[in-house]
């Protein structure tokens, strides 16, 4: 049996309860980090999520500190920080581990997916993105350093957008 990934028990950065299927339609999850040489990502990111809004993509930010500490900060400053300096109003869940032990169960089941080279495993780094479709099926795994405006990943949102 495999598991509905749309209603895996999350928690918004500001502690509340919530799943990817509440977002309604297809999501862009991505696993961020404010102090990382990929951080400016994050406007790629937003702009993804200006765009695509209206017609149902939500883009899901995942703050992580498995990548040599990349986002120590507390809840409240991953915020302001995100604000502040990219001006993101797409919703973020709590700090998460993606890879290890304690990955949450939201990435080992992410982490089944396959990449375009056919790789699934860990998380590479900072900013590896999932698009997963309405339904909840990963249809795009793209790696850390794909642009979140790259083409394939534009083309994805676009075809799973319909």
């Amino acid at each position: 049996m495999t598991t509905d990934i749309k209603n895996i028990p999350l928690r918004t950065l500001s502690g509340d309860s919530t799943t990817l299927g509440e977002f309604g339609g297809p999501v862009l999850v991505v696993n961020v980090a404010s102090k990382c040489g990929l951080t400016p990502q994050y406007a790629g990111l937003e702009k993804l999520a200006e765009n695509y809004r209206d017609r149902g993509l939500t883009v899901v930010g995942v703050p992580c500190n498995q990548f040599m500490g990349q986002e120590p900060g507390t809840p409240e400053e991953i915020a302001t920080f995100c604000s502040t300096t990219y001006g993101v109003t797409f919703p973020l869940l709590e700090k998460t581990d993606v890879n290890g032990d304690d990955r949450h169960p939201l990435y080992s089941e992410l982490t089944k997916a396959s990449d375009a080279d056919g790789e699934a495993g860990d998380i590479q780094w900072n900013f590896e993105k999932f698009l997963l479709s309405a339904d909840g099926e990963v249809v795009g795994r793209f790696r850390p350093r794909t642009e979140p405006e790259a083409t394939e990943v534009v083309e994805a949102i676009e075809r799973t957008l319909g």
